[in-house]
């Protein structure tokens, strides 16, 4: 089905997309992979061509008050980011779709002049530090603390699975600042990298993704002041669950591209490939099996289009985030599955793209949320 939720504007800005991928992404994407991250030339290209600014103002570097609110020019984005590499996707939306947003809608002035130019530009790479070692989905859990101590906090503690954490150069942190308070004593902490007592472990060795730069963080007696404070103080869970909901849309927008690109890709190979002397997606078992597959990425993209309009005019809630979040990622992973088993044994082996989607899909029923808390989530909405 013809998707509509895209005008001329948004294609033109798909072409510039695609065409800087193809000339700066594809050649390397090998490369990325070796080295377990995007290196800084990535980062600063991409601020030239303006997609890493789409949040942010343009008397910042960005090109939010271009795009006036309008998410399609981030779907977009996230779309094309997807059909080269899933890593890829996570470590721009972390950046530019993610961070950028608490900094330009939670930030003071000082911190706007402080972060934003740079981080339109690529110079400052950044990262979120919500999940800790002790636990994932549950942000209320938190055990890194921030204790008061004259006119700032001594932050303790460590966050893992970091996307963009072995690079960033500044790390949007949740901090336990009044324990008495549980959920409602949290606050974000705008932590820059070079600040004494901050730490790196390695470079996590993930089952997939293997572009995307994730790490372990540390602090240790590292002290921030008023001016790091990133929105309300002990506000910060509130924070984060205004801003799920775009993580989430995201996600789904990432989960869907990513299936739809190696779908497309998989069926060429089935009119290639050749079994008993046809074509092997001639066979009836096959020919249904892409029928439904196909179908099934038609109706999930039409509720996701929906989603992406609906948050463009501030209408998603975080229902139907979190809906779009856990269909999409069961479709995508059940989509691959099936990808893989149509490509035989050539599906197991890492040189074929299907291979790797398949291994760099799995993590998307986890993360930003599990799929059991999007279903407990929706289920609560129920009245269950």
């Amino acid at each position: 089905m013809e998707r509509t939720i895209y005008d001329d504007d948004h294609e033109a800005f798909r072409d510039s997309v695609r065409e800087f991928l193809q000339r700066s992404v594809v050649p390397h994407v090998e490369e990325h992979a070796e080295q377990k991250a995007l290196p800084r030339e990535f980062w600063l290209e991409a601020g030239k061509q303006g997609f890493l600014g789409l949040e942010i103002p343009e008397q910042f570097g960005g090109a939010g008050d271009l795009k006036d609110g309008d998410y399609r020019f981030n779907a977009v984005l996230m779309e094309e980011l997807s059909f080269v590499n899933a890593a890829l996707s996570s470590c721009v939306g972390i950046h530019a779709d993610i961070v950028a947003p608490y900094l330009v809608e939670l930030g003071t002035p000082e911190q706007h002049e402080r972060w934003l130019p740079q981080a339109a530009s690529g110079e400052l790479l950044c990262a979120i530090g919500m999940t800790e070692p002790s636990g994932g989905s549950d942000l209320a859990a938190l055990k890194t603390t921030g204790v008061k101590d004259g006119d700032g906090w001594v932050v303790n503690g460590s966050k893992t699975f970091i996307t963009n954490g072995y690079s960033a150069d500044l790390v949007v942190t949740a901090v336990r600042t009044s324990p008495e308070k549980g959920a409602r004593g949290i606050t974000l902490f705008g932590i820059e990298t070079s600040a004494e007592g901050f730490s790196r472990g390695r470079k996590l060795d993930k089952v997939g993704q293997d572009e995307s730069d994730t790490a372990e963080l540390f602090f240790e007696n590292l002290r921030v002041t008023e001016a790091d404070v990133v929105g309300q103080v002990d506000g910060g869970f509130i924070h984060m669950m205004q801003k799920l909901p775009q993580e989430r849309l995201g996600c789904a927008i990432s989960n869907l591209a990513h299936a739809k690109q190696i779908l497309l890709e998989t069926l060429e190979y089935t009119k290639e490939r050749a079994a008993f002397g046809s074509p092997i997606g001639s066979f009836q078992h096959n020919k249904f099996l892409l029928a439904e597959l196909f179908t099934q990425v038609d109706v999930t993209q039409a509720y996701v289009d929906q989603c992406v309009l609906a948050h463009s005019q501030k209408q998603l809630t975080p229902i139907d985030a979190a809906k779009a979040k856990w269909w999409t990622s069961e479709i995508q992973n059940s989509i691959l599955d099936h990808c893989v088993q149509l490509h035989g044994g050539y599906g197991f082996m890492n040189e074929y793209r299907v291979a790797r989607a398949w291994r760099d899909a799995r993590v998307s029923k986890i993360w930003a949320g599990s799929n059991e808390i999007m279903k407990e989530l929706i289920g609560r909405d129920l009245g269950l």
